[in-house]
C-alpha cells in the first residue's frame, strides 16, 4: 500500500469513528447530513442536501455527459444501548451504529475523495452520483429520496451498495445471482369477541382462542400451501389481549411479518392470511379485520451490474475472497433503487476470521475489522474508473 493510500486509509477510518460516536435514528440524521456535506464540499464536490428530509446527494460530473453510475450509502443508526468499551463507542445514549451505516457513510466519503484525487478524474466520460440515505432501519428513506427524483438530474443508468457483515472475513466480498434479500411487509389483525368472566367463558366469545388459532393456522402457510423451493417466512411477533387473568377480554390484537424471495409468494401469503381471518370468524363467532402494510419489494440484482460487481472484486482481490451467496430473509430498502434502475448490492466481508470474535448485526457489542473499509473503497472506486474513465 503506498503512503497515499495510507493516508486515504487513516482519514476513512477516522470518518468512520467519528460517524460511530455520533449515531442518529432514522429521520434524525442532521449532524450526519451536516458533515457529509461538509466534506463533500471541501473536496471539491458538488453537494446538496435533500429537500424536506435529511440526506443528502454528491455529483462528480464529467467532462462529458453520458453514463451516470450512483453508489448509494445509508446513514442511520440504531435504538440500542452501545456496550461496546472502544475510545469512539457511541455518545448518544440509547443510540448506536449497530449496523455498519457508519462504515458505509465513510467508504462512500472516501470514493470521492479517492476519484476527486485520481489521475483520471479530469478525463471521466460520465457522471458518479453519491447518494447518502438517510432512514434505511425504517424502510422510508431510499422512497422518499427517489420520489424527490434522486435517479433523475442526471438520470442515473446504474447503481450500486455495499452492506457490511460480520460473518465474512475482512477482506471478503459476497455477491449475489438474482435476490440478494426479501421482500418484508406486516400485517395487524384485531379480533372482537364478547368479554366475560372467566368463570363463565360460555358467556362470552373469546377473542384469545381464536386468535391463537389463527396463530396455529399461520405455520400451516409455508409448510402446506407455499412450494417448498420457495424461501418464505410468515412471523407473527406480537399478541396482546386482556389485562387480568380471569376475565375473557371484548378484544385482541396480533401483528407479524411476511417475507418472500418471489412477488408471487408475497402475494399468496397475504391471500391466505385473508382466508384464514375469515375462516376464524366463521368458527369462533368473532368478528375480525385485517390490515397490510408494504414494506419493500425483494431486492433483485441485476445480472449484468452484478457480474460487473464481480469481475472488479475478483481483479482487485482474488478468487478466494470473491463468492456467490445466497439471498438473506432480512430486508433492504436499496431494493427500491434496483427496481428502479439496473443495480446490484454486495456484502463487504467485515468480521475477524473467527466464528466466535464477532457479534452479530443489531447486537449492542458491534464492531467491525476496519480494513474491511479501503475494501468497499477500493472496490467502488474501481467499479467507477472502468465505467466512466475507459
Amino acid at each position: 500500500m503506498g503512503d497515499l493510500d495510507m493516508d486515504l486509509e487513516k482519514w476513512v477510518v477516522g470518518l468512520r469513528r467519528e460517524f460511530h460516536m455520533y449515531p442518529e435514528l432514522s429521520g434524525q440524521e442532521i449532524r450526519t447530513t451536516g458533515r457529509v456535506l461538509e466534506i463533500l464540499e471541501d473536496l471539491g464536490v458538488e453537494a446538496r442536501a435533500m429537500e424536506g428530509m435529511t440526506g443528502a446527494v454528491g455529483l462528480i460530473k464529467g467532462c462529458q455527459g453520458g453514463f451516470t453510475l450512483a453508489l448509494r450509502a445509508d446513514m442511520d443508526g440504531l435504538p440500542i444501548q452501545e456496550m461496546n468499551q472502544t475510545d469512539y463507542r457511541s455518545r448518544t445514549p440509547g443510540v448506536m451504529h449497530a449496523c455498519g451505516h457508519d462504515a458505509h457513510t465513510a467508504v462512500l466519503l472516501g470514493v470521492a475523495r479517492a476519484v476527486v484525487e485520481s489521475p483520471w478524474a479530469g478525463s471521466m466520460k460520465g457522471n458518479l452520483l453519491l447518494v447518502f440515505q438517510p432512514s434505511e432501519e425504517r424502510v422510508s428513506g431510499a422512497r422518499e429520496m427517489i420520489s424527490r427524483g434522486v435517479l433523475e438530474k442526471p438520470r442515473v443508468d446504474w447503481v450500486m451498495a455495499a452492506h457490511v457483515v460480520p460473518d465474512l472475513e475482512a477482506g471478503t466480498v459476497g455477491l449475489f445471482r438474482g435476490a440478494s434479500h426479501a421482500s418484508a411487509d406486516s400485517f395487524s389483525l384485531f379480533i372482537r369477541g364478547k368479554g366475560t368472566h372467566g368463570g363463565r367463558p360460555n358467556e362470552g366469545v373469546d377473542p384469545i382462542l381464536a386468535g391463537a388459532h389463527f396463530v396455529t393456522g399461520v405455520q400451516s402457510i409455508v409448510s402446506r400451501n407455499v412450494k417448498p423451493t420457495e424461501p418464505a417466512v410468515v412471523t407473527v411477533g406480537k399478541f396482546h389481549a386482556g389485562s387480568v387473568g380471569n376475565v375473557i377480554p371484548e378484544t385482541a390484537q396480533l401483528e407479524g411479518t411476511v417475507r418472500a424471495l418471489s412477488q408471487e409468494t408475497r402475494s399468496q401469503i397475504m391471500e391466505r392470511l385473508e382466508q384464514l381471518r375469515g375462516g376464524m370468524d366463521r368458527s369462533f363467532g368473532v368478528q375480525s379485520s385485517l390490515e397490510f402494510q408494504e414494506g419493500v419489494p425483494v431486492c433483485m440484482n441485476n445480472p449484468e451490474v452484478s457480474g460487473f460487481l464481480y469481475k472488479v472484486a475478483l481483479d482487485l482481490l482474488g478468487p478466494e475472497r470473491v463468492l456467490y451467496l445466497q439471498p438473506a430473509m432480512g430486508a433492504e430498502d436499496f431494493a427500491l433503487f434496483a427496481r428502479e434502475r439496473p443495480g446490484a448490492i454486495f456484502r463487504l466481508g467485515c468480521g475477524k476470521g473467527e466464528t466466535d470474535s464477532y457479534a452479530p448485526l443489531h447486537s449492542p457489542y458491534f464492531d467491525l475489522d476496519e480494513s474491511c473499509l479501503m475494501v468497499g473503497v477500493r472496490v467502488f472506486t474501481e467499479a467507477a474508473k472502468r465505467l466512466l474513465a475507459s
